[in-house]
């Protein structure tokens, strides 16, 4: 049986060692279907989690459940110890939790600079802060380029951008590494481990590509049709097992 960490600290313990996302016994279904069946782990501040399976197996119904665009049936998501599942998805936004969707979803006709400002309504503020432009320079060269123009890897920085401009505590990325070129893919690998380490916050990513995964997660979880099926710490994991979990 797989072990994860507490959801609740135990009396004494203090605050920080506090999940910043602890997830128990969630199922969440497509009407009837129910996709999700019974998942329970968390995420520790600071912490990278990938979280790995074939298509189909459930990953991008998981993000989208934990940011409230599939209704939980049962269970619960925390964000800091506070149950967010009952909450909309610009609550759940307000609460902590930022969502970079598969296909990055950018508003094409917008500029560079009015994408990432759609991230800020949670703030107060209207202006872009100076440092997430310094953490993707490219961004702030073309901030007045519509988003359609840019590149697949620029799109996914902007992405990125827009959904840190919120100032989150989780950042949710759903198949980051879909249609982008390897070395992109180890350019947006620093740049995710960068964000943690400067910001502190945790990050969860669905992926299929294992090289990825194991650059940038601390620990990874496999998902086999709707379930946890295997979850080890990166110094610990198994690339057979997983990769066998990945084969089509």
């Amino acid at each position: 049986m797989l072990q994860t960490t507490p959801l609740v600290p135990s009396p004494g313990i203090a605050p920080a060692t506090m999940p910043a996302l602890a997830v128990d016994d969630l199922h969440a279904a497509y009407g009837q279907s129910e996709v999700l069946h019974g998942l329970s782990f968390s995420v520790a501040p600071g912490e990278i989690v990938a979280v790995m399976g074939r298509n189909g197996m459930g990953k991008t119904t998981l993000m989208k459940t934990l940011m409230g665009l599939v209704p939980v049936k049962t269970g619960s998501i925390q964000v800091e110890g506070e149950d967010v599942g009952g909450l909309k998805s610009h609550l759940r936004v307000a609460k902590g939790l930022a969502y970079v969707p598969q296909g990055r979803m950018i508003f094409s006709t917008m500029t560079v600079q009015e994408n990432i400002e759609t991230g800020l309504t949670v703030t107060g503020t209207r202006k872009v802060p100076p440092d997430l432009y310094a953490m993707f320079p490219v961004l702030q060269e073309m901030r007045s380029r519509r988003g359609g123009n840019l590149s697949g890897g620029q799109q996914q920085q902007l992405a990125i951008a827009r959904a840190l401009a919120s100032r989150p505590k989780v950042l949710l990325l759903d198949e980051p590494t879909e249609g982008i070129q390897p070395s992109i893919n180890r350019e947006m690998g620093r740049t995710l481990k960068q964000i943690r380490d400067e910001r502190g916050l945790s990050i969860v990513v669905s992926e299929q590509v294992l090289s990825f995964a194991l650059d940038v997660a601390d620990r990874v979880i496999v998902l086999e049709n709707g379930a946890i099926v295997h979850e080890a710490a990166r110094d610990g994991i198994d690339e057979a097992a997983v990769a066998r979990f990945l084969s089509v």
